[in-house]
C-alpha cells in the first residue's frame, strides 16, 4: 500500500466513522488536559458502542459534570464495555458500572500504563519493573528475578484507534505540542493501527521547524481541526 504523505484534513464525524464497534481505542489525556474532545464527542454523536477505552484517567463524571467530561463522556453514554487506565476517581460512572458488574476495569500503575504503550509502539515483548511485585497488581502475571530482585513481566498495549490531542500540524502529519498537554499522546501515536490527530491549526509543508517536531508524520493518518466546543475551546 503506497504511503499517503499529504495528510487528509477531515471533518471530525469523518474522521471517527471508520471506528467500528467492539473496537480498541486510546485516547490521549491527562485530567482536563491534552483531551482530544472535538473527536471525542463525534464519536459519542456516533454512538459506537462496546469500546475498549485506554487512556490514563476517565476524567469527570460527578454531580457538576453529569453528562462527563472529554472521554468521561464515553463512559456515561454506554458507549465502553471495557477501561484500562491508571485512574478513575473522578468518575463516578465508571465506578458504579464497574462494581455493578456492567463494564470490565483493569487498573494500571501509570509509570507501567505509558510504558506498556511505548512497549506496543516499539514492537517489544513485554517489559520487567518491580512496580506492584507483592500486591494485587501480579495477580495472574508472570514474576521473573534477576539478580535476586523480583519484576513483573508486564505485556504491550496497543489499539485499533489512537485519538489524540496536538497543537500544530503540517499537511505531512508531523505534530507539535503546547505544554502539559502532550502528556500520553506522543506515545500513543506509536501504539495504534489509525492515528487521528486533532489540531489547533494545520499549517503548510516546511513551516514547522524539523527540531519541533514531536510525533513524525508517518505515525499520523488522518488530521482534524479543533472544534469550538467550550473544552475543546479552553485547550
Amino acid at each position: 500500500m503506497p504511503i499517503k504523505v499529504v495528510k487528509p484534513v477531515m471533518s471530525p464525524s469523518e474522521a471517527v466513522s471508520s471506528i467500528e464497534d467492539g473496537a480498541s481505542i486510546m485516547v490521549g489525556g491527562f485530567n482536563y488536559g491534552g483531551v482530544p474532545y472535538t473527536l471525542v464527542e463525534a464519536l459519542c454523536e456516533a454512538g459506537t458502542k462496546d469500546l475498549h477505552l485506554i487512556a490514563n484517567d476517565t476524567v469527570y463524571a460527578d454531580d457538576r459534570h453529569p453528562d462527563g467530561v472529554g472521554h468521561g463522556s464515553l463512559v456515561v453514554n454506554g458507549q465502553v464495555s471495557k477501561v484500562t487506565a491508571s485512574h478513575i476517581g473522578l468518575n463516578k460512572v465508571t465506578q458504579k458500572l464497574y462494581n455493578e458488574g456492567k463494564m470490565e476495569l483493569e487498573l494500571v500503575p501509570q509509570g507501567t500504563f505509558v510504558e506498556r504503550i511505548r512497549a506496543g509502539g516499539f514492537g517489544l515483548g513485554g517489559f520487567l519493573t518491580p512496580t506492584g511485585v507483592g500486591t494485587v497488581v501480579e495477580e495472574g502475571k508472570q514474576v521473573m528475578e534477576v539478580q535476586g530482585k523480583k519484576y513483573i513481566l508486564e505485556l504491550p498495549l496497543k489499539a485499533d484507534v489512537a485519538l489524540i490531542k496536538a497543537h500544530r500540524a503540517d499537511r505531512y502529519g508531523n505534530l507539535t505540542y503546547f505544554g502539559t498537554s502532550r502528556n500520553f499522546n506522543p506515545a500513543m501515536a506509536t501504539a495504534a493501527e489509525l492515528v487521528i490527530a486533532e489540531v489547533d491549526s494545520v499549517v503548510e509543508q516546511g513551516e514547522i521547524d524539523p527540531n519541533d517536531v514531536v510525533t513524525p508524520g508517518i505515525l499520523v493518518d488522518i488530521l482534524v481541526l479543533k472544534g469550538d466546543s467550550y473544552y475543546a475551546s479552553r485547550t
